[in-house]
């Protein structure tokens, strides 16, 4: 009968196999992430030679790896990504959703600016705000509960959804609409509209200057799956003589996080 440990040999015991297991998924994450550097199938020696593993090592855990589906063996000595990180990759995919992914960024953003932070999507010829972060501090009365709707061309992130349509699209949506205004500001010309786009195509985020709204002001940047498919829009909403230019920077830096959050890859991923 083999010798009963006791209590603190079984604590030693876990405290040395613990360090062990971390480094093995460590060593695996290495492997994983030189293969998905290269386009092409990689050889045992190149893999050890770039994650700093022992031949014997590198081969062992490509085993291992190669026997749960995340790496395949193509060729005698030579591997590459497998099926399961695919399937793994698509189930993450189905679960995110772009509500979930910028709560808590929106929180961030509410903290940094103070300003009401609303998050809206598409939905035919209108925008829908869907979440917002805001507080009695923000100075300004949310006017549109969630699940309201608003005309596209005159919202800061109606534009961006309208930016990334084609001129013939867009021409369709001004004559659906006739570009009904709602104030003195209100963008009701087909050409001023195309002229408005243009700069929002220039510039990477959008502005609604008292087009909704009187006394209200609004900035607004895009979010992004991992096809570059604009999901939606960003914006924070302030009193028109409170919203600031130097809070563009930190929106727009916030949305790209929220995009990568999505899968979308940018050019400082």
């Amino acid at each position: 009968m083999p010798p009963i440990k006791s209590a603190q040999q079984a604590l030693n015991g876990a405290f040395t196999e613990q360090p062990v297991a971390i480094q093995v998924l460590d060593r695996a994450m290495r492997l994983l992430d030189a293969l998905a550097r290269q386009s092409d199938p990689v050889a045992l020696k190149e893999l050890a030679e770039t994650t700093g593993l022992h031949t014997s090592t590198t081969h062992r855990i490509l085993n291992d790896l190669v026997a749960g589906r995340f790496v395949e063996r193509v060729d005698s000595g030579m591997y590459r990504l497998g099926m399961r990180l695919l399937e793994l990759g698509s189930l993450v995919k189905g679960r995110l959703d772009v509500r979930e992914v910028a709560i808590e960024p929106m929180r961030e953003l509410h903290k940094l600016t103070g300003q009401t932070i609303n998050l809206s999507l598409r939905q035919g010829d209108e925008i829908v705000y869907i979440e917002r972060a805001w507080s009695e501090c923000s100075g300004m009365q949310v006017v549109r509960a969630i699940g309201g709707r608003a005309p596209l061309h005159l919202t800061s992130t109606g534009k961006l959804f309208l930016s990334v349509s084609d001129p013939r699209q867009v021409r369709a949506y001004a004559m659906r609409t006739g570009l009904a205004g709602t104030t003195r500001n209100s963008i009701t010309s087909t050409d001023v509209l195309e002229r408005e786009l243009a700069l929002v195509r220039r510039l990477g985020y959008s502005r609604d200057n008292e087009e909704l709204e009187l006394g209200v002001r609004c900035i607004a940047a895009g979010i992004y799956d991992d096809t570059g498919t604009l999901q939606a829009g960003l914006s924070i909403s302030a009193p028109a003589d409170r919203l600031r230019d130097e809070w563009i920077p930190i929106m727009l830096r916030i949305s790209r996080d929220i995009s990568r959050a999505l899968g979308h890859e940018t050019a400082d991923n």
